[in-house]
């Protein structure tokens, strides 16, 4: 089989650099095009000379169209508007779109949802080998434990980091709901600040800190009455998601249309 020929989202930006020399580096797939924001400062730079590898004869571009039809996937960490937009065309394309954006909104997900009736789609919060296993033991020890622990799912990211909760964080909360068999949404605590009253019976908090350049680190604590459990991930090196990112695309290629996620990558759905 030929390479897979991949799209970079966000070429400029620290994540499409290192994802650039990820695809350079794994056998099995090339880079055929880069794109950035309509105005960002890199366009028409080589996308290679920007990631520190030399020209690879492929110009960062603001127009996803003629990139799209001769790529076999795209890869996607980009805005939650770009990344529904990508969505639409990636599915005329028919072609695997991995999502790493995160910050979408339930309407941006209904949006992916009909995206994947024409083409593979696989969307993490967190493409992390380790964070996706922290995930189903997160999910077994909450349905293990029960309402008489109380969850806190507290994670520290960089300080340019716009959303949070981060995707990271709301993929752990969701596992530990479903560990619960409840609907996250109407079980959340986020943000306390003040004269709150007393914690909600069976509610998962969540705690965002910001600050230095911290990759990732994520704890989901399980606090009961004198023992409290703390299941952890630090992410190290960047590197790990884009390794990660890229093991979906090779899974993703030629998937029938749907929505997938990395347990379905790793065996672990």
């Amino acid at each position: 089989m030929s390479d897979m020929r991949l799209v970079v989202t966000g070429a400029a930006g620290r994540m499409g650099r290192t994802l650039i020399k990820a695809i350079h580096e794994t056998p099995g797939l090339t880079l055929c095009g880069a794109l950035e924001r309509p105005g960002a400062p890199d366009l028409g730079a080589d996308a290679g000379a920007l990631a520190g590898l030399g020209p690879l004869g492929v110009a960062i571009s603001d127009d996803p169209l003629p990139l799209l039809v001769n790529a076999d996937g795209i890869v996607d960490f980009s805005a939650p508007a770009a990344t529904v937009e990508l969505a639409a065309l990636a599915a005329q394309a028919r072609i695997a779109h991995v999502i790493g954006t995160t910050g979408l909104s339930e309407r941006d997900l209904e949006k992916l949802a009909a995206a994947a009736r024409h083409a593979a789609i696989l969307r993490s919060g967190n493409m992390s080998l380790g964070v996706n296993l922290l995930a189903g033991l997160v999910a077994r020890a909450a349905a293990a434990l029960g309402e008489e622990f109380d969850i806190e799912n507290v994670e520290m990211h960089h300080r340019h980091k716009v959303d949070a909760p981060s995707g990271t964080a709301l993929m752990l909360g969701e596992a530990a709901a479903k560990g619960r068999g409840i609907e996250l949404a109407e079980h959340s605590e986020r943000g306390r600040d003040g004269i709150t009253g007393a914690r909600s019976r069976g509610a998962i908090g969540f705690a965002a800190l910001r600050g230095g350049g911290v990759i990732g680190d994520h704890s989901v604590i399980f606090a009961g009455d004198g023992e409290r459990i703390e299941l952890t991930h630090r992410a190290e090196d960047r590197t790990l998601f884009a390794r990660g990112a890229l093991k979906a695309a090779l899974w993703a290629r030629d998937r029938k249309p749907g929505l997938y996620s990395m347990a379905d990558v790793l065996g672990l759905g």
